[in-house]
């Protein structure tokens, strides 16, 4: 897999993640919203790691 294909790779696993974790608070299920906000920071967290710039939104208002 090359460089972008990762990149754009991850940049989808964030986007699903931040649509799950806004699913899962408006069906109020906190186990899903758990899941999805644990989701969603692995993966902000490994995207920069691998330097792919992430905005800082990573965390939705509550």
């Amino acid at each position: 897999m090359r460089e972008s294909e990762f990149a754009e790779a991850m940049l989808q696993r964030i986007r699903q993640a931040r649509t799950a974790l806004a699913a899962a608070r408006a069906a109020d299920d906190v186990f899903a919203e758990a899941v999805a906000q644990d989701e969603l920071e692995d993966a902000v967290r490994l995207a920069r790691r691998h330097g792919i710039r992430v905005a800082d939104t990573d965390r939705q208002e509550e």
